[in-house]
């Protein structure tokens, strides 16, 4: 595949799994068309990474600008079609549900799910969907999580926007297989990435006054360790790259440097599981019952 088709569109390069997609596809000799928010992101990609790198300046939540990005790489691409699109921009909301702003969760959607319904409309047409476009049809590869297969509690928005994301890359793949379009998901685990440093400006405190905030501030420690800890960037774009060039990729790959402990959640029943979960946090009756004390 990699013979024919020569460009990519990865959107949230700027840091973390994004960039790292962008390093490893124009080390293998592709043209990145790189989606950031600012302008001086791009120009740093394109600094550090070389010519192959074209930045494309917009933010997932904003159609317009989405919209006028596709514009760009169509012409860019003069009748060629896109070989691959990475959706990886994405964000992670934590907060428990019965006390969330509603506005937290929109904005946690509209990001990690609607944000991908954009960048698709925008770019899969160049992938092969525009049937004038010469050239082999490109792939889709969905960033999505470990998280879209188990929700851990107060993570549960990020929990929300994997899972539907799961739905998306499954519908979206039945619906683009008349073009030849292949869509599949990448479901990591904890990755050493900025968007779990990110949690440390999380105002825990602005749920001091319930029961939760012995829970927040431990997920939180809990977050900001694995984050820190976790398995490199790099991981993710050797698999992404698995996933745009290979014959028959699978339809979700995971990597975790915890795939023990994740399967052992998959496979316990589901109260056990909330057993251990809720145990671990403090989340229990004998946990709130002490606090009351």
């Amino acid at each position: 595949m990699s013979e024919f088709v020569r460009s990519a569109v990865v959107t949230g390069a700027s840091t973390g799994i994004g960039r790292a997609c962008v390093e490893k596809f124009v080390a293998e000799g592709w043209q990145v068309f790189a989606g950031v928010r600012k302008a001086e992101d791009g120009e740093r990609l394109k600094a550090e990474i070389g010519e192959a790198v074209i930045p494309l300046i917009f933010d997932v939540t904003d159609g317009e600008a989405v919209a006028r990005a596709g514009e760009y790489v169509r012409e860019a691409l003069m009748g060629s079609t896109l070989g691959a699109l990475v959706n990886n921009a994405g964000i992670a909301v934590a907060g428990p549900l019965l006390h969330l702003p509603v506005e937290e969760m929109e904005k946690q959607m509209d990001v990690n799910v609607t944000g991908q319904l954009r960048a698709v409309q925008a770019f899969a047409p160049l992938l092969g969907a525009d049937r004038e476009l010469s050239g082999p049809p490109g792939r889709i590869v969905n960033i999505s999580s470990v998280a879209g297969f188990s929700a851990n509690p107060l993570l549960t928005p990020y929990s929300c926007s994997k899972f539907a994301m799961e739905a998306f890359t499954q519908g979206l793949r039945r619906e683009l297989i008349m073009y030849g379009i292949d869509v599949v998901a990448i479901n990591p685990g904890p990755i050493a990435t900025p968007i779990w440093d990110k949690a440390e400006a999380m105002d825990a405190e602005q749920y001091a006054g319930t029961d939760y905030i012995g829970a927040i501030r431990r997920i939180l420690g809990y977050m900001l360790e694995r984050g820190r800890s976790g398995m490199p960037a790099s991981k993710v774009a050797d698999a992404v790259w698995t996933a745009i060039t290979a014959k028959r990729p699978k339809l979700n790959t995971v990597i975790t440097p915890e795939p023990f402990t994740q399967f052992l959640l998959g496979a316990l029943p589901g109260r056990m599981s909330d057993r251990l979960i809720t145990k671990r946090l403090g989340l229990t009756p004998e946990a709130l019952a002490k606090t009351a004390k």
